[in-house]
């Protein structure tokens, strides 16, 4: 036990839980919090940014990089508000953020009086979309609650998690203990009858395959080891992408994956909502099993032939250990013309792919691809390849446009000794783009490689195709980028064209500071039309 403050209580139990970078802006009801934040600066290290919005995107990709609690802070109402679209991505993504809030003062909470900062009900404002609201109403509980915080975040389906304490919980006196840390409570023993029948039917399975969702993360050694006993490829989503390097024969894409589609006789989908099985469609030829996490979400969209409600690494490994001996054949020359067939079928977008080759040939393996909702970034989904986990970050179902370069900063933070890029066009860059004086000032060298046509690209050429050419709210007016890194202190390059695009990637490299290289780009093809959609069976 120790007497603090609960601000102080409050930086404590961050230290306690391992938090060692907090992305977060001051305000008054933060006040004392950030003093005493100031007082353990050699420990947790603050980054504050331009905008509420910025700092959630830099938690959200702080924790998607390393499956590690990110952490943000902003004061409550408006702050904690202008968070909502990072936070609904962090939740799409099923990613452990843990948001950090002020709060009116105990005896002011729901009545309304128009205090500074106050909404009605701010736990059930972020109940769609957090996993959980924890409301601290006394200092001594600071240090649970935020054990609590960290334990929901990374437990079960991970995801964002709300922490709010009043204004005076953080400047009252209390006899504090740390507690327990909090960590991921240990997921279930899988059933073992049904890793016997799942292990039954791969075993007996002529086309297995294996779709991999970003719930694998964390068992590649099980995934890898299971695909290679059956010799089934694994057909991972874009946000599982890596988990199997794409230099092996047994990786495939969606598009790899649904080429295979028709003739597969057993689907084991891991720790993945499995839209794309559900939409390509299913027949009596085909047994489908299910390792999910969590018992509700194991229902959608459609219920499955068996399922295993426990974690990916303890299921793949019950199930490769109840396999039974046996020898099959290689596949390796079949997959390799899979996945050769699937490159061609998305190589005729061009100049996607040569702008994404060029990105590809500019960065080392070990490089973290941020990619924002933009043209290249489509084209990523199924032709960028992937070497490592969590080596290209998406924003889950959520599509949130202008995420990438904020969300970089925060990969960054988290791995700075990998090249960290993002991905984006202009009309998404622009969101958070006041973030390069983040960048500069606290030296977080992350490359923004921004394609430049003038407006919100998908927009315009839906209204060219459908609507006659009637361009309406689609066109912008961009500033000098050039000028604009200029006066941010970071390093700006221009690129004409793929092989220039290569050279100055590799350069902004080289010198090791924040950068942004700028791509203009005319009217790109239509992508829609080759992403694997339709029916593939009945």
């Amino acid at each position: 036990m120790a007497v603090m403050t609960g601000a102080q209580a409050w930086v404590q139990s961050m230290k306690h839980n391992g938090i060692d970078t907090l992305f977060g802006l001051p305000g008054v009801q933060m006040d004392y919090v950030f003093e005493a934040l100031y007082h353990e600066r050699n420990a947790i290290r603050v980054i504050n940014a331009r905008h509420e919005q910025g700092v959630a995107y830099m938690a959200y990709g702080y924790a998607e990089s390393t499956g590690k609690p990110g952490a943000f802070m902003a004061v409550p109402g408006p702050g904690i508000l202008n968070t909502c679209t990072a936070i609904c991505t962090a939740q799409a993504s099923n990613t452990p953020v843990v948001a950090l809030t002020g709060q009116i003062s105990r005896r002011n909470i729901g009545r309304g009086l128009g205090i500074l900062h106050e909404l009605s009900d701010q736990s059930a404002v972020f109940a769609p979309l957090t996993k959980g609201q924890l409301l601290v109403d006394h200092a001594s509980k600071v240090p649970s609650a935020m054990n609590d915080a960290v334990t929901l975040a990374l437990s079960g389906r991970c995801g964002p998690v709300l922490m709010q304490v009043p204004d005076d919980v953080t400047v009252e006196t209390a006899d504090v203990s740390m507690g327990t840390r909090g960590a991921r409570i240990p997921d279930p023993i899988p059933d073992q009858k049904a890793v016997e029948q799942a292990a039954q039917w791969l075993a007996g399975a002529k086309k297995p395959l294996i779709i991999a969702g970003g719930g694998a993360f964390g068992a590649e050694k099980e995934l890898l080891a299971l695909a290679e006993a059956l010799e089934a490829p694994v057909m991972m989503t874009r946000h599982a992408r890596g988990t199997v390097s794409d230099r092996h024969y047994l990786a495939q894409t969606g598009m790899g994956g649904n080429l295979l589609w028709p003739e597969v006789d057993v689907v084991l989908a891991v720790g993945t909502r499995y839209m794309e099985g559900h939409a390509w469609g299913s027949d009596e030829r085909m047994k489908t099993i299910r390792i999910e996490i969590d018992a509700m979400q194991a229902e959608k969209p459609a219920r499955t032939d068996l399922t295993l409600i426990t974690g990916a690494a303890a299921a793949l490994a019950a199930i490769r250990a109840a396999l039974p001996e046996q020898s099959r054949s290689s596949r390796q020359s079949e997959l390799e013309a899979v996945k050769a067939a699937a490159l061609k079928k998305i190589s005729v977008l061009e100049p996607q792919k040569s702008w994404s080759d060029a990105i590809r040939a500019g960065l080392p393996d070990e490089g973290i691809v941020v990619a924002d909702i933009t043209q290249i970034g489509f084209y990523g989904w199924n032709g960028f390849p992937a070497y490592h986990p969590r080596g290209i970050i998406y924003p889950g179902f959520q599509d949130s446009l202008g995420y990438g370069y904020a969300t970089s900063l925060g990969v960054k933070v988290a791995n700075p000794d990998r090249p960290v890029v993002a991905i984006c066009g202009d009309g998404g860059f622009m969101f958070t783009m006041p973030e390069m004086a983040t960048a500069a000032l606290h030296g977080i060298n992350s490359i923004a490689i921004v394609f430049n046509d003038g407006g919100y690209g998908n927009v315009r050429r839906t209204q060219k195709m459908q609507f006659d050419g009637h361009y309406h709210g689609s066109d912008l007016k961009n500033p000098d980028f050039m000028t604009l890194a200029k006066s941010f202190g970071v390093l700006g390059l221009r690129s004409t064209s793929p092989a220039e695009l290569t050279q100055h990637l590799q350069q902004a490299i080289a010198a090791n500071s924040p950068a942004l290289i700028e791509v203009p780009v005319g009217p790109m093809p239509s992508w829609q039309a080759l992403m694997p959609r339709g029916r593939a069976r009945k």
